[in-house]
Formats: structure tokens, sequence, C-alpha cells
């Protein structure tokens, strides 16, 4: 612990999750967290708690994303506990499986908005309150690079578009020494994948047989990708997609 002391992280869906792991991770290493949740303040509550019995800072802001005017309520919120940040970890995101000829165009337009816009405008609000040397990490998915699952395809793009922004956001923001830069998850073991992986030892047979570790994901293999690029370590770091899948690419 204190790699990240002295500093203020943002991690947006932290309660639960790949979100709840970075919350942790980022918490231990000495940053003080705030975590967001859209709807359960329950969970948050409970990650906050976890953040300090291990002797870290957290407090939790709730805010629903994919709305209109959710960046700017979010900032609001996490301006009357902090003033100032360090590190945004745009992790929150929704996902979809209706097959492509079948999606209808408000769930497209609402992957969209959460997994796109609402990063986009976190990102241009929080630059403000953002530190020089501070640190943008978006989490996108190794689907945005493999075609592995059809089903899937309006939240891929979804995620590409965000891998598109990381590259050019780093550029952006280059001057003022802050990086910017995506993790890429793979098949990991979360109540999002809940109905698939935990049917049964066929299923995460089968999900393990498509990484070339062999291994289903845990959130803790996103956290500390997300945790050194949060880090000093990191500083030469940005622009880049990193694979944090398992080796699930192609």
């Amino acid at each position: 612990m204190g790699t990240l002391t002295g500093r203020t992280a943002l991690v947006t869906g932290g309660s639960r999750g790949i979100g709840r792991s970075i919350a942790e991770r980022l918490g231990r290493d000495g940053a003080r967290v705030a975590v967001h949740y859209g709807t359960n303040a329950a969970a948050a509550a409970q990650t906050v708690a976890a953040i300090e019995a291990a002797g870290g800072s957290a407090f939790a802001i709730g805010q629903e994303l994919g709305v209109p005017g959710d960046a700017e309520a979010l900032w609001e919120r996490f301006d009357r506990h902090a003033d100032g940040l360090d590190i945004l970890v745009n992790n929150a995101g929704i996902t979809s499986r209706t097959p492509f000829g079948e999606i209808p165009e408000a769930e497209y337009d609402r992957l969209f908005a959460v997994n796109t816009k609402a990063p986009f405008f976190l990102a241009r609000l929080g630059l403000r309150r953002l530190r020089d040397g501070g640190r943008i990490v978006n989490v996108s998915t190794g689907l945005s690079k493999a075609a592995m699952m059809p089903d899937l395809i309006a939240y891929a793009m979804s995620k590409s578009a965000l891998d598109v922004f990381t590259q050019y956001l780093a550029k952006a923001v280059g001057g003022r020494g802050i990086t910017v830069n995506a993790v890429a998850p793979g098949i990991v073991d979360t109540d999002i994948n809940a109905a698939w992986l935990r049917t049964g030892e066929a299923a995460r047979t089968d999900a393990a047989a498509l990484s070339a570790l062999g291994r289903v994901g845990a959130p803790s293999d996103v956290a500390d990708v997300v945790a050194f690029l949060a880090s000093d370590d990191a500083r030469a770091v940005t622009g880049h997609w990193l694979d944090a899948t398992n080796g699930s690419m192609p």
C-alpha cells in the first residue's frame, strides 16, 4: 500500500464486479476512492466498507448514466467530497445479448449512451478537475478486436468507439502529462456473465477453452492492470489498448 497515497480516484460502476475489484485495489494502493453506482446504493456502501476495513478511504456517489445531464450531475456530487481528481476509471457499462436481427433501436441507443457517450462527457467535464499528470483508464472489451460472439455486435461496437476515444484523447491531453489507456477484459466471472458461467462446470470449461491460458478471468485480473496504469510505473504508457483477456484474442 502507498503507491497512490495522496491521490483521489473515481471508479464508475465501482460497486460490483470488475468495478468493485478496481476500487478495492486502488484503495489498497493508497488512493481515496469515489465509488460510483447507478442504482445499487447498498452494494456501493459494501464496497466503501471493504476499502475502509482494509485501511483505505472511500465514499460513494450515485448517478444513473445514459440519461441527459448524467455527467454534470455525477461531477456535482463528486465535488461535494473532493476538490480534485487524479485517476478516472470509466468502468460502468451495460451489455446486450439480443441477436443482431432483433435488437430494437432503443436498446442500441441505450448501449451507446452508457458505454460511449457517458465516458466521453465524464472525461470532458472531468478534465477541469483532473490534475496534471493524472490518469484516465477506460474499461473496454476483447470483443472490440475479436468477433467471437455475434450476438454482442452492438455492445462490441459501443466499446470499439471507446477504444478510438482513448487514442484520440491521449493525444489531446498529453501536453498536461495525463495518460489515457483502455483495458480489455475477456470472459470474467461476474454477475453480468452469471447466467452462462454459473450454470454448470461444462459452461465454465467451454469459456475457459476460449483463452490461451485456459481459464475464466477474475475481476482482480483487470483490477491489477488498471492499478498499473494508474501508477507512476505507467507514466510512459498512453493511447494504448491493453489485452487482459487471458489470451482470448485470435
